[in-house]
């Protein structure tokens, strides 16, 4: 797709009404760490199920703007970890600086499954760990079962719902009712997280072939096509997406970062695609991100500020967006600031070793001139 045709696709897209959801603004978000289920009771052919949750739970708490969710990755090697014990959950959440982890296991009794989730809460003035209700189901009925999990997450953190929350959270927590096409799309993400794209693209197109619907699975292999440097390829995946569902945003601003890392100068229709995303979720963090970044791209330092600051509002614990605070406070010259947000990025990343460059106190005074 030449770089025309997905300026016409983002332009058109903008013509799209879908509700929004509630402001950002009005909640103050809870940073929760999201792991998978312990599953070592399962065969080995099951185990996926552990990871599987996770994704499911992650979905669904994307869609309400009381939970900034933190990106496992952060954890370095021990994200690869098969078992979580509380005292591994108890250190992970402390390490990134979470409110609070929601993890579990799952076994089986007879022939059934039988989820136990639990979550660690970190805002109280001791940590409390809390069981929820268990839950039991066969395999058939899994990805429907758990569609209901992370409403009872966030009731079990003081987060009320409304009818219309909950149903959004469990819509998006059941991107597939196929069994198959989650486990195949679980394995994409699980290799893709290992560094193996071409496996996870694979894996990707398996489980699209099972579920040709399944919005997520089509957003996600064009991250990868992108990831391995096929923006034609992702620009496709992306729009397939935004067609099986209007309302999911992820592929709007994943269309954005094609705009803005194209060889040629695309900024403004990286900031429409961009825009759109928030429109479709003012909540979005990672689309302020992208909005700041398209701007700081244009030479927009107090737009970029202002979208920083939004993503900060939203997910204050995501040490790379101080760390791009810090750059855009840097290049005005405002070293103070700079200096606030490098040290805020690596508070929270202490391996962050672009902050700790920072920018030397000469280079900022000069760039203030």
């Amino acid at each position: 797709m030449s770089h025309r045709r997905l300026t016409i696709f983002a332009v058109a897209a903008l013509g799209a009404l879908v509700g929004s959801g509630a402001a950002g603004t009005e909640i103050t978000p809870r940073a929760v760490l999201v792991l998978p289920f312990d599953a070592s009771g399962l065969a080995s052919g099951d185990q996926w199920m552990g990871e599987g949750i996770a994704q499911l739970i992650s979905l669904g708490l994307a869609r309400h703007p009381a939970f900034a969710q933190v990106e496992r990755a952060r954890l370095g090697t021990v994200s690869g970890a098969d078992l979580w014990s509380e005292m591994q959950v108890r250190q992970a959440a402390h390490d990134v600086h979470a409110d609070a982890a929601l993890y579990g296991r799952i076994g089986r009794k007879d022939t059934a499954l039988v989820l136990e989730p639990r979550l660690l809460d970190l805002k109280r003035d001791h940590p409390e760990t809390m069981s929820l209700e268990p839950m039991t189901m066969a395999d058939a009925d899994l990805v429907t079962s758990v569609a209901s999990l992370p409403a009872a997450y966030a009731r079990a953190l003081g987060v009320a719902l409304t009818d219309h929350e909950c149903d959004r959270i469990e819509r998006a927590a059941r991107p597939t009712r196929s069994l198959r096409a989650l486990e195949l799309f679980t394995g994409a993400q699980m290799a893709f997280d290992a560094g193996a794209h071409a496996r996870a693209a694979d894996l990707l197109g398996r489980a699209l072939a099972v579920d040709s619907t399944f919005p997520v699975a089509q957003y996600t292999l064009g991250v990868i096509h992108a990831a391995l440097g096929n923006r034609w390829k992702a620009a496709v995946q992306f729009r397939a997406a935004t067609q099986i569902d209007p309302a999911f945003p992820e592929p709007y601003k994943a269309l954005g970062d094609l705009f803005l890392g194209a060889p040629r100068q695309l900024f403004n229709q990286a900031i429409e695609a961009y825009s759109f995303a928030i429109k479709l979720r003012p909540f979005y963090a990672d689309a302020h991100v992208g909005l700041g970044d398209a701007r700081a791209a244009k030479g927009d330092a107090e737009g970029a500020t202002a979208a920083y600051r939004a993503a900060l509002a939203l997910d204050p614990v995501n040490p790379r967006t101080h760390l791009r605070l810090g750059k855009i406070y840097a290049a005005q010259g405002r070293c103070f600031d700079a200096a606030n947000a490098y040290a805020r990025a690596i508070e929270l990343d202490p391996r962050a070793a672009e902050a700790r460059l920072g920018v030397p106190e000469d280079v900022c005074l000069q760039l203030a001139r």
